[in-house]
């Protein structure tokens, strides 16, 4: 299980570009459709508990995933397989960035995987909605937050707690989200 495991999430690591939130279509086609190893709740779940969560969304995504499936150990490995991938190419980069650097192919490269990456993380936002988002009220609130973060730009923070309060209080008022 942990040599599957480690494969997993180094193959979440190596071909997912743009962090956490890029990563997770990736994490749920492997971990929910491709080896069951979590529902479709458990993803759901997952994802807002790393959300509010210090740290960076997919370390804590595979701590989770790999302490939910194998423990501690689950969670080391799980850990190493996301950070390997990411670690090795910054050192490869980082070590000859001088002549890496301003290479026309290289601006060319990130330019490409901006919109990808962008794309990414918009269908993770919009499954992540859809799975989670199950009533009216929950779909109403999500609309609001999102108009308080864009247009108002409150902070990420403020949000998440402003919805932690209001799921709580709604559901001591018998209210289903």
């Amino acid at each position: 299980m942990l040599w599957n495991l480690f494969i997993s999430c180094l193959r979440v690591g190596a071909f997912t570009f743009g962090g956490g939130y890029a990563m997770l279509p990736v994490m749920k086609d492997i971990f929910v459709r491709e080896k069951n190893w979590l529902t479709e709740e458990d993803f759901v779940d997952m994802v807002s508990l790393v959300q509010i969560t210090p740290g960076a969304v997919a370390i804590n995504a595979s701590i989770y995933i790999g302490r939910k499936l194998a423990g501690l150990p689950g969670a080391i490995v799980a850990t190493l397989g996301s950070v390997l991938p990411s670690f090795l190419i910054i050192f490869i980069i980082a070590s000859s960035l001088m002549n890496f650097y301003q290479s026309p192919l290289v601006i060319d490269f990130f330019k490409g995987v901006r919109p990808a990456i962008a794309g990414l993380i918009l269908v993770a936002g919009l499954k992540i909605g859809h799975d989670s988002l199950i009533s009216k009220l929950s779909k109403a609130l999500a609309v609001l937050f999102g108009f308080l973060a864009f247009f108002l730009n409150i902070h990420p923070i403020i949000l998440i707690l402003a919805g932690a309060v209001s799921g709580a209080l709604l559901g001591l008022g018998g209210k289903k989200l």
